[in-house]
């Protein structure tokens, strides 16, 4: 009981911070105005149009029927685009949780994953923003907990819905797919692996394919969607137009002044800075006003370390054939979330979408803070020290959140917290 009051009032304090002048920045923040237009379209003509004309869009519709749903709720403003991101990244808060509690089985550290989550620049920043990555961090994160729990029907449809938002979804469909049919394949033989197989088959190939499709319903029944019109053949014309998607994905090298190569993602190398003025209402002669997509410094390079250590453990244990939950997960995370990017050297890419394996970053912390835990006994320091460097993360969060809320400072004051001369 007291875990869950304790998670529930995190959770709750993620969503005031999320809420609080949430119509702050106004208007478009960084890509925005392509999500909201998208959403706006969906809302009026159940696909997306630029006046009478199809429009090309190259991301599935599920995170933009989200952010159609806010304005639906608040209407067409700067709140009403983001609400659904700020509800669901406060959810995270509790899913991450959800987790943690069910791999180690200690209420300290769930308390503490919750807490992470909830102090976390990058997070917050995210869910203060109507773009995609939060979504798609949304959904990851729910089936991952359905993972965990072994619900394998409702992993395969949150995967689904996760595709349905950003492509990038697949590569966890196809990990933990593997996984499964592995744990299929050593729990039986002959003739017992048909049915799993099957069975794994339809929840891991079958279902997220009809959810992706489902999704793209307005593109079916209407006859103004994208490439509509190139066969006579729906199908034909649908495929037509996934291979324009991805050829302009596989195509995008545009160079962008925040574009970050993933080798720095882990230390927020170069974070993407989604908007800044320079106000005259701060009472200095010069003021700014930021939103930085920037995770917590602290946490991230303490993530940094936790990584290293779980991987190494993670590797011990694949060499002496043990199974460890916890480590597989946060391995497979981090492989589906972070790995791929490596191999896209010449696309534009931005630290931001690093925000889809951050959850898997704080449970390799959790992960080491237990390790300690363990094999210092338990012992009354081992807490105390944990939560000093909790208490130093939280510090480092209130340092920068006008960075994340978007608040007006003085230049100076804004120029203080330029750690690093690739922030500017």
């Amino acid at each position: 009981m007291k875990t869950r009051i304790g998670v529930g009032a995190i959770a709750l304090a993620a969503l005031i911070l999320r809420l609080l002048h949430l119509g702050t920045p106004k208007g478009f923040v960084f890509d925005e105005v392509y999500y909201v237009d998208g959403a706006r379209d969906y809302l009026k003509y159940g696909v997306e149009v630029t006046g009478a004309d199809p429009e090309f869009v190259v991301h599935p519709p599920v995170g933009k029927w989200l952010i159609a749903l806010g304005i639906k709720l608040f209407g067409d403003n700067e709140f009403g685009w983001r609400f659904m991101g700020a509800f669901l990244g406060s959810v995270m808060v509790i899913l991450i949780a959800l987790i943690t509690q069910r791999l180690f089985r200690n209420a300290f550290l769930t308390i503490c994953a919750s807490a992470l989550l909830a102090m976390d620049g990058l997070a917050l920043v995210q869910s203060r923003t109507a773009l995609l990555d939060i979504y798609l961090s949304f959904f990851i994160l729910l089936a991952t907990y359905f993972f965990v729990m072994r619900w394998h029907w409702w992993t395969g449809i949150t995967l689904g819905l996760a595709i349905a938002t950003k492509w990038s979804g697949l590569y966890f469909l196809a990990l933990f797919a593997a996984i499964a049919l592995y744990r299929a394949f050593t729990l039986h033989t002959g003739r017992e692996l048909v049915r799993p197989t099957l069975k794994t088959f339809l929840q891991y190939a079958i279902f997220p394919i009809l959810i992706y499709f489902t999704s793209w319903t307005g593109w079916f029944v209407s006859n103004r969607g994208w490439a509509r019109d190139y066969s006579s053949n729906i199908i034909a014309s649908f495929l037509h137009y996934h291979s324009q998607m991805l050829g302009f994905h596989t195509g995008l090298v545009e160079k962008h002044s925040y574009q970050a190569n993933p080798w720095s993602w882990l230390v927020m190398g170069r974070p993407t800075s989604f908007y800044y003025q320079s106000p005259k209402n701060c009472g200095a002669d010069n003021c700014a006003q930021e939103v930085l997509a920037l995770g917590t410094p602290f946490l991230w390079w303490l993530g940094a370390i936790a990584l290293a250590v779980v991987i190494g453990f993670w590797i011990r244990s694949f060499a002496q054939k043990l199974y460890e939950p916890s480590l597989n997960i946060i391995i497979a995370g981090i492989a589906a979330g972070y790995l791929p990017w490596f191999f896209f050297q010449k696309r534009t890419v931005f630290a931001f979408y690093a925000i889809v394996f951050e959850p898997f970053l704080i449970l390799a912390i959790i992960y080491c803070a237990c390790l300690a835990l363990i094999h210092l006994k338990n012992s009354r320091n081992t807490y105390i020290l944990i939560g000093a460097i909790g208490a130093a993360i939280f510090i480092n969060f209130i340092y920068f959140l006008p960075l994340f809320t978007g608040d007006v400072i003085t230049y100076e004051s804004w120029q203080a917290r330029m750690w690093l001369p690739s922030w500017i």
